[in-house]
């Protein structure tokens, strides 16, 4: 599992919780994964809408611009899920190999 497919999981993760503007998900996923470029998290939030496991909406006009939500769709449901099912192999693997 590359470093991809972890910040695709965790943003499907964030995403299953709540919807939530472009900015405040780049801002949790920094938390995690600091040296990612915002530019990368936007790639992977667009190749997830392309594929269908997320979809994208304006909130609300407020004082500043139109925000762009991103919501988690079924599609998207299931390939956090298929992609948490590898990162357990990966993790089981990993410690049966003593790499803790």
């Amino acid at each position: 599992m590359l470093k991809k497919d972890l910040i695709e999981l965790c943003l499907l993760h964030i995403l299953s919780f709540e919807d939530l503007y472009g900015y405040e998900i780049l801002r949790r996923i920094h938390e995690s994964f600091p040296g990612t470029q915002e530019s990368g998290i936007y790639a992977l939030l667009r190749g997830l809408c392309r594929e269908g496991c997320t979809e994208q909406y304006e909130g609300q006009v407020s004082d500043g611009p139109t925000r762009k939500y991103y919501r988690i769709t079924e599609a998207g449901r299931t390939k956090r899920a298929d992609l948490l099912n590898q990162w357990r192999l990966l993790r089981d693997t990993l410690v049966a190999l003593g790499i803790e």
